[in-house]
């Protein structure tokens, strides 16, 4: 597989965004006439969960760009605590400058919203398709409720890798628990004798700024792009429903959909292959 080395980028007011890139363009190994892929975690992820999308889409010829959102991963945390969508936003735009238009955005959750912002602000010279995982302007509140719980309950970290696991097995009943727990140092750090989850925990704190609080302006945003859309569900989330992928399809007809059975919100690591090969079909075709 492509090895994707860790590369530094400027957001907005210069903070630092930390992003793994496989095929830089510099180094001749990516199809310079192919868009670049950037892709968007979650809130409370990082951009390690695309790594295995990424090796895959890197092995298409693709120059893949995963980023940590401000304030999470080893992105800086922002110094006043903004995460409003609109700085976000502002982030992938520079990102965007940054590696040159146009690109593709791959958004999960957050990432997602951000992405069609982005969309919306940029038009197709900027962004020229657009995929979101789990994720539509009217999401279900109790599916968002139950990960904003699930962070706010294990903010003060665990006593070990083994309690971090628990607790995630708990909240993701329907995915098999690993082996080890070592692969969640990736999103786990220690400090002060406890294991912590590496993004801002003021990220939380201020409801005012919730980038899921801003529906309508994402969905006329969303309706009035004009690019090859796809949206990914996964069948057993909690966060997109069946009512959601309906209201969303019917309010953007040109979207296409998928459901991955065996997937809930975190769709691209509950069911990877199946989710890396709907991916590499859009992207290529």
């Amino acid at each position: 597989m492509s090895t994707a080395p860790t590369v530094e980028f400027r957001g907005v007011d210069g903070i630092t965004l930390v992003a793994d890139e496989w095929n830089p363009r510099r180094s001749g190994s990516a199809d310079t006439t192919a868009p670049t892929i950037l892709m968007l975690h979650g809130g409370g992820q990082n951009r390690h969960s695309w790594k295995k999308t990424g090796e895959i889409l890197a092995e298409q010829g693709f120059h893949v760009v995963a980023v940590d959102t401000r304030g999470h991963g080893d992105s800086d945390r922002s110094p006043d605590a903004d995460y409003a969508l609109e700085t976000l936003a502002g982030d992938v735009h520079a990102l965007i400058e940054a590696v040159g238009p146009p690109v593709v955005i791959i958004g999960a959750s957050m990432g997602g919203l951000t992405g069609i912002l982005v969309a919306s602000q940029g038009g197709p010279q900027q962004v020229s398709k657009l995929v979101l995982v789990d994720v539509v302007p009217r999401f279900e509140k109790s599916g968002s409720a139950r990960i904003r719980d699930f962070m706010f309950k294990h903010v003060h970290g665990f006593d070990s890798l083994e309690e971090a696991a628990e607790a995630v097995a708990e909240y993701l009943p329907h995915r098999a628990k690993p082996r080890s727990p070592e692969g969640l140092k990736k999103n786990l750090r220690f400090r002060e004798g406890r294991w912590h989850w590496h993004w801002d925990p003021a990220f939380l704190t201020k409801p005012a700024d919730d980038p899921f609080d801003r529906t309508d302006k994402l969905e006329a945003a969303a309706m009035g792009l004009q690019i090859p859309i796809l949206l990914i569900r996964g069948k057993l989330s909690d966060v997109v429903s069946t009512e959601g992928v309906n209201d969303f399809l019917e309010k953007v007809p040109r979207a296409e959909f998928i459901e991955l059975s065996g997937a809930g919100h975190t769709a691209a690591g509950d069911d990877n292959d199946a989710f890396s090969e709907a991916v590499v079909a859009f992207v290529t075709r």
